[in-house]
């Protein structure tokens, strides 16, 4: 069992978004160019969800969360999946010690979901068995092993990491778990000049030291403070007109959703793109979410949970492409007040 969480410091709007400034600074030590996927994965620890990197191997993805970890000084665990990953090399198990005195008895033998980071590496090249036993671990934030459920510590974020669905050895994910993760971000290639730079960093006889800027009790405040954002009543409708119609039998969604879409996104949806936009808008600085907030976390959060048909694969169509057009289709409401660029 975990031992008690100290109490969590108060924290402002404005130390919300200095501290999180500072973690986006360490953690850009050793990521290069990558900044908007840097703000995907702290947004997804801000908003206490997961996050779902999609890219080729190379591309820096656990460096990252292994950076993520050392600047806010948490446990980190990383598992590479492999097709003969069984689920109790994840969640742990029971094991059968003898103590000095001959007695046998049983023990729980903790997994690395028990880490406050976890990496789930190359999670579509396990069973589906296998990705299943993150299914609980990540709704739930408990473990259930050897007939008692143990909770797992706070915050807790998983990362996992696929390789493009093409690719030889894998399988794709259930849409079960998919919709687990509260938003999804492709790795880009970095540019000639971003390589550039991570030759130098990486080739050479220096390596970057990071520094804890935050802890476990700050962040568990300032992931309290982001329920707490205010978001008006027509900012909440905007984003689950955005969910509806990402639905192809509804009257309000567009001609490409109706086209490719076998089915669209789940309630949780809707719930990722409000926490994506009140995590925005204390980033920013702002106290309030706005609907540009809403739309500017349209695309993470709503590109994994389109179930798209064959149609789409044959006209090569991209889930964030129907979300952008999702976007220009579903009309913007003239109450409240727009925020952020």
């Amino acid at each position: 069992m975990s031992s008690p969480s100290p109490a969590a410091p108060e924290v402002s709007p404005e130390q919300y978004a200095t501290i999180a400034a500072a973690i986006e600074a360490e953690v850009g030590k050793v990521i290069v160019g990558q900044a908007a996927l840097v703000r995907t994965v702290l947004t997804c620890l801000l908003a206490e969800g997961h996050a779902l990197l999609e890219g080729v191997p190379g591309l820096g993805k656990t460096m990252l969360l292994k950076a993520l970890s050392e600047s806010v000084d948490l446990p980190f665990a990383r598992v590479q999946f492999t097709p003969d990953l069984m689920p109790a090399d994840i969640v742990g198990t029971q094991v059968l010690e003898e103590d000095e005195h001959g007695h046998r008895t049983f023990r729980f033998r903790a997994g690395p979901v028990f880490a406050s980071f976890v990496l789930a590496d190359e999670v579509n090249r396990a069973t589906p068995k296998t990705q299943s036993a993150l299914l609980e671990a990540m709704q739930e934030r408990a473990v259930t092993a050897g007939g008692s459920t143990r909770p797992l510590p706070r915050p807790f974020l998983v990362m996992a990491t696929q390789n493009p669905l093409e690719m030889e050895g894998t399988y794709p994910l259930p849409e079960a778990q998919l919709d687990r993760f509260l938003m999804k971000a492709e790795v880009p290639y970095p540019t000639a000049d971003d390589l550039v730079t991570v030759l130098e960093r990486t080739t050479g006889t220096a390596t970057a030291a990071l520094h804890p800027v935050a802890d476990a009790p700050m962040l568990r405040s300032m992931i309290a403070l982001t329920r707490q954002v205010p978001i008006a009543t027509h900012v909440l409708r905007h984003a689950v007109d955005l969910v509806v119609a990402t639905q192809p039998t509804h009257p309000s969604a567009p001609a490409s959703i109706r086209r490719y879409v076998r089915f669209g996104a789940s309630p949780r949806g809707a719930q990722a793109l409000v926490l994506g936009a009140k995590v925005r808008a204390l980033l920013d600085g702002r106290p309030n979410a706005s609907i540009d907030d809403v739309r500017a976390s349209a695309v993470p959060a709503l590109r994994h949970r389109l179930v798209v048909g064959y149609e789409a694969t044959a006209d090569a169509v991209d889930t964030a492409h129907l979300v952008g057009e999702l976007l220009d289709a579903v009309a913007v409401p003239s109450a409240g007040v727009r925020g952020g660029p």
